[in-house]
């Protein structure tokens, strides 16, 4: 499926509700109960295998984020974590989840992609962000871990 615009950016799911059906993080589709995240309803999961507020791990498909995130490496992700200038989120946008990083530009917010390749996309406020990455590691590799929150 080629529409000119280059390779969308995807997180697969590592660890999401267990009693869900189903893989998240196909092109354009939603991912199925993220734990803690809102989905297109407004309605927060709180399945029987995850708290609303406990962290998970998605792994990053694509290349929007590099050259800080290569494609497979795995994010862990932490729902009430604090948004702020800079830090990077995964976020429900245009019917779809996405990862990017949190910009402000004047008074307005925007989730920007490192890969100058990808567009920026504007939001009218944090209401759209469901979760603060806050670690990043390469599977198979121990020591190829990096932190963002203290």
């Amino acid at each position: 499926m080629s529409t000119g615009e280059p390779n969308r950016r995807r997180v697969v799911p590592i660890r999401v509700d267990l009693s869900a059906p189903g893989v998240a993080g196909h092109s354009g589709a939603p991912a199925p109960n993220l734990p803690g995240a809102a989905g297109p309803s407004g309605s927060r999961d709180t399945g029987d295998a995850c708290s609303s507020g406990e962290s998970f791990a998605l792994m990053v498909l694509g290349d929007s984020m590099l050259p800080e995130f290569a494609e497979g490496e795995v994010i862990v992700i932490e729902p009430d974590g604090l948004a702020t200038e800079g830090s990077f989120v995964l976020a429900w946008c245009n019917d779809e989840w996405i990862f990017r990083q949190l910009a402000r530009d004047g008074g307005r917010w925007r989730l920007h992609a490192l890969n100058p390749a990808y567009a920026d996309i504007d939001i009218p406020d944090l209401g759209a962000v469901r979760g603060v990455i806050i670690q990043k590691s390469r599977p198979g590799r121990r020591r190829a871990s990096k932190r963002y929150v203290a």
